[in-house]
């Protein structure tokens, strides 16, 4: 485990890579004991600061949920951090391209919740429960620590990876269609780059939604009522630059599009 002063410079390493847009050498390369825990330990103080400076949590992101996703970065176990309210766009949005460091784009389904979830022993059925909405989203993913060689260590300091979302489409009750065969294309410049399935996010959307009720219940925290869930994204990530337009077809659930500049 590191110790509370290597966590706090960490912590404050990540703030300053955020806001330089020049991302910080690999933690594992520079601490090989490095633990998940104390990833989360930095994410956790990560937070923090950035909620001190004035900016408001409202939901999480699950990341590598997916086959596609876990072949992509070669790491095999779902991780997740925080969202903040001026990570969150609406679709039609223009987002600038400099604000984010190598930015990529996923497609997701994200959960609003309308009751709270806690941890140990939430089911999937308890999340279904729980869920207001299910909305179509893309994600945004962002890199404050280089990215050649990243581990599972290295992507929960940086907030998994965390940038952005942009939420559109047309929300649905979580009952109203079958979420496992919610499908999307995703093109860039009109052209289609991946296709996927929501069954490919662990067999069903809303099981990373539990898992992270039960993960974070261990540090005594819980999801709220009018959190928002990023459930984890069924294509492989797709690089963006300054001019590229993204569209997103989910078919009877609407369209979500950005524009990058």
């Amino acid at each position: 485990m590191l110790d509370p002063q290597t966590i706090s410079q960490i912590a404050d390493e990540l703030l300053d890579a955020a806001r330089t847009r020049t991302p910080v050498p690999l933690l594992t390369a520079r601490y090989p004991g490095m633990t998940v825990e104390d990833s989360y330990a930095v994410q956790r103080l990560w937070r923090q600061r950035n909620e001190d400076a004035g900016r408001t949590l409202v939901g999480r992101k699950i990341g590598l949920t997916s086959r596609a996703m876990q072949a992509a970065t070669g790491i095999t176990e779902p991780d997740y951090g925080a969202i903040f309210d001026d990570m969150v766009f609406e679709t039609g949005c223009s987002v600038a391209w400099d604000t984010y460091t190598h930015p990529r784009v996923e497609v997701e389904l994200a959960f609003v919740l309308k009751h709270d979830l806690v941890g140990p022993g939430c089911t999937i059925f308890d999340v279904l429960n729980a869920t207001d909405y299910v909305v179509p989203a893309l994600e945004i993913l962002d890199s404050r620590i280089e990215m050649q060689g990243r581990t599972i260590v290295d992507t929960i300091a940086d907030n998994a990876a965390m940038g952005a979302m942009v939420v559109g489409g047309r929300p649905v009750r979580p009952d109203a269609v079958d979420l496992r065969w919610v499908s999307a294309i995703l093109y860039k410049n009109q052209v289609v780059e991946e296709t996927g399935v929501a069954a490919g996010v662990l067999d069903h959307p809303a099981a990373g939604v539990h898992w992270l009720a039960n993960t974070i219940a261990a540090h005594g925290d819980g999801l709220k009522a009018g959190d928002i869930i990023l459930a984890g994204s069924f294509t492989r990530p797709m690089w963006v630059h300054a001019g590229d337009t993204v569209h997103a077809d989910y078919g009877p659930l609407g369209a979500v599009t950005c524009r990058v500049h």
